[in-house]
């Protein structure tokens, strides 16, 4: 592995700085960067846009997408560089990680020339914020089985059930919607994604409250939505092969995001501060062994994020040690921010104890959800990694209509 950056890295890094350092603030020492936005603040999200704005503005933003497109046409080691630098600053919460980092590169690749002219620079500038509208009640994992259903009607589709964990929903322009239009062929076959205009009539958005205070996703209901055929993005049924982009783009951004938050410093700083039973509970053997293992395992984590950006800078394509950081980093950060609970002794309970150990136990378990849960990852890790033979899948080539859950 290689560390350092080239020349070129290192120019790109000081010029990223001298940006940040003019249009915002350096984060004190220990303070953490801004988590993902969980409520419903209206004037976050305006400095999020406005924030997003003034990058695109400067040429800072989307660095990776066509500059037809909005952006610089730079390769992934000047995304992540930038990525570092900005954490280092005090930024507004960032609002667009579903937009631009999953939907934007899915509409680059299936989307036609109209879509792409209308929609990719305002979503790069921030001016209009994106959702996904993939799971519902009773498809969760498995996302091929949905209910929600779009009907052909002249010019339209006619677009009818419900979505959920839908993040962001509540103040976003538009979404990608995924329905079944053919409940005749096998499951995966009968579906077909659309652009939907957050504001038409017969969409409900109902926010959900979440156990850690948050209200960032929602329910959304779809009762006779018309959605012209010009937003239907892929082919009529060809809507695995869109959802599939998405997906992969999503497990990405989350196992990316696995490790940020509550980790082996805040537990370091903690225990040097709380009371075990005799004395600090740094002095306690048990507590400092599992903090080592913590940050052992973490450090793993971190030295395989290395690699990747080692091949990145190198142009060469990172290895399958990617798939990894969903199902170790989740499970780990949930495991660190229970260990800062306990801690805290009863103070632990309180949500608004110091150290954020609490917020981040609350949210980790949904982490571990999103995206595919960890016996999901597990397999696709088995399967398309290690190359094991694939678990029996009974209803693959039974038509969506025959298989006994939709029977009435």
């Amino acid at each position: 592995m290689d560390f350092t950056d080239t020349p070129a890295e290192a120019s790109f890094r000081a010029g990223a700085r001298a940006f940040l350092e003019r249009h915002t603030e350096r984060l004190d020492p220990g303070e953490a960067p801004p988590g993902p936005f969980i409520g419903e603040d209206p004037a976050a999200v305006r400095r999020s846009q406005g924030w997003q704005a003034l990058k695109f503005d400067h040429g800072w933003a989307c660095l990776t997408w066509p500059q037809e497109y909005g952006g610089r046409g730079l390769g992934p080691m000047e995304q992540v560089i930038w990525n570092q630098e900005e954490l280092r600053f005090r930024t507004p919460v960032n609002i667009f990680s579903i937009g631009i980092g999953m939907l934007g590169p899915t509409l680059m690749k299936h989307g036609t020339g109209e879509q792409k002219r209308r929609h990719l620079a305002k979503m790069a500038r921030g001016d209009e914020v994106w959702c996904q509208l993939f799971s519902e009640p009773g498809a969760g994992s498995d996302v091929a089985g949905l209910l929600t259903r779009a009907t052909r009607d002249g010019a339209d589709w006619v677009i009818d059930g419900q979505k959920t964990w839908n993040t962001g929903a509540h103040f976003c322009r538009w979404g990608v919607v995924i329905a079944r239009t053919d409940p005749d062929v096998p499951k995966h076959q009968g579906l077909t994604c659309f652009i939907v205009d957050m504001r038409s009539a017969g969409i409900e958005v109902r926010p959900i409250r979440q156990m850690n205070g948050g209200s960032g996703v929602n329910d959304v209901f779809f009762d006779g939505v018309r959605v012209p055929d010009e937003n239907r993005l892929g082919d009529v049924d060809g809507g695995w092969r869109v959802a599939i982009t998405i997906l992969m783009n999503e497990r990405a951004a989350i196992g990316a995001r696995g490790m940020a938050g509550f980790g082996p410093e805040d537990l370091v700083r903690l225990a040097r501060e709380a009371d075990g039973p005799r004395g600090k509970a740094i002095e306690d053997s048990a507590v400092r062994a599992r903090i080592a293992d913590f940050h052992v395992r973490t450090a793993g984590l971190r030295f395989t994020t290395y690699r990747t950006l080692t091949a990145l800078s190198r142009g060469e394509t990172p290895g399958p040690e990617n798939a990894i950081h969903k199902l170790v980093g989740s499970p780990l950060r949930q495991r660190m921010a229970a260990l800062g609970v306990e801690l805290q002794g009863p103070a632990g309970a309180a949500m608004d104890a110091a150290y954020g150990a609490q917020s981040a136990w609350l949210a980790a378990p949904g982490m571990r959800l999103a995206g595919g849960t960890d016996e999901i990852m597990r397999n696709i890790i088995a399967e398309r990694v290690l190359g094991l033979p694939a678990e029996p899948r009974v209803d693959k080539e039974l038509p969506f209509s025959a298989m006994r859950r939709n029977r009435a």
